[in-house]
């Protein structure tokens, strides 16, 4: 049995390294490149680094887990790794709609769109996009540590509300339980469900819009929300999945909860430098640039 769970360990490890340092790369880029300083790639940076935070709750814990064989885990370590990982979910979604309406305004409004996008705007819209997820997060981990438990065995990857309320005892103490369902329904309806409505609108809007504009300006809209437009697919595919999986675990078998975890946790963040990296071509020139420049100073 150690072999195999070495192998795994080394894939964990290779697969969470590759997307720290592709990750780090694209955010160092952003940083040091003043030319990249808009607000879209502002919105950007804050997105990978969300993904950085995701995965980092995880997969450093399940490497120890495989390296020690000791899946165990205190519940202010399952809390603690319960917020992390739903605030992940929830500012991506919060972030994927703030860049849609970024991509909204600048399609729409192209003359205004630098009196609109002020940096004070970006400001105030990383603030909502980052805080208000955060503080409804907050007050759920709040909700679900008042619970009694009665169990203490999570059947998933990692910790999440749902997993912890399951935990929790049923008779004198179903009324905490109830309360903190419902407001995770709430929560959902907020940060997952209103989101991509407001993303999937103003996509349609700017699908509509190419179908009437000129080929030059059809051809500059799809290479500017291509990118964006793949990330929201793939996240709310895999976001959908898990919720479906949090709901139908009981009854699937155990290899489900790796591959609804991998989806989940693994897969965005490491998907974000390929996808905005490789397919936009204004990263693709300020990375080659800035590689030619270090090749100079080392003398290559």
């Amino acid at each position: 049995m150690g072999s195999p769970r070495y192998l795994l360990l080394a894939v964990v490890i290779l697969t969470y390294f590759a997307t720290v340092l592709a990750n780090v790369t694209l955010m160092l880029l952003i940083f040091l490149d003043t030319s990249l300083h808009k607000p879209m790639h502002i919105f950007l940076f804050s997105l990978i680094l969300n993904g950085l935070m995701g995965s980092t709750a995880v997969w450093p814990m399940v490497m120890n887990i495989l390296l020690t064989n000791s899946p165990l885990i205190s519940y202010e370590g399952c809390l603690i790794q319960a917020f992390f990982i739903i605030t992940y979910g929830s500012c991506n979604f919060s972030m994927l709609t703030v860049m849609a309406y970024d991509r909204f305004v600048s399609i729409f409004k192209p003359l205004q769109y630098h009196t609109i996008m002020t940096p004070k705007r970006v400001k105030q819209l990383l603030f909502l996009a980052n805080v208000g997820p955060t503080a409804l997060v907050l007050f759920q981990i709040c909700l679900s540590s008042q619970l009694s438990l009665c169990r203490y065995k999570v059947n998933k990857l990692y910790c999440d509300n749902v997993s912890i309320t399951r935990l929790s005892c049923g008779g004198s103490h179903a009324i905490k339980n109830r309360i903190s369902n419902l407001y995770g329904i709430v929560c959902i309806i907020v940060i997952v469900a209103l989101p991509m409505v407001l993303i999937v609108s103003s996509y349609v809007k700017i699908i509509m819009f190419t179908f009437k504009a000129s080929k030059t300006a059809r051809k500059k809209t799809f290479d500017t929300c291509f990118s964006h437009i793949i990330v929201f697919i793939n996240f709310s595919l895999v976001t959908l999945f898990s919720l479906i999986y949090n709901r139908l675990s009981a009854y699937l078998p155990g290899e489900y909860n790796i591959v609804a975890s991998i989806n989940y946790i693994l897969v965005p963040p490491l998907l974000h430098p390929i996808i905005y990296g490789i397919k936009t071509k204004e990263f693709r020139q300020r990375f080659s640039r800035a590689w030619r420049k270090i090749a100079i100073r080392q003398g290559v």
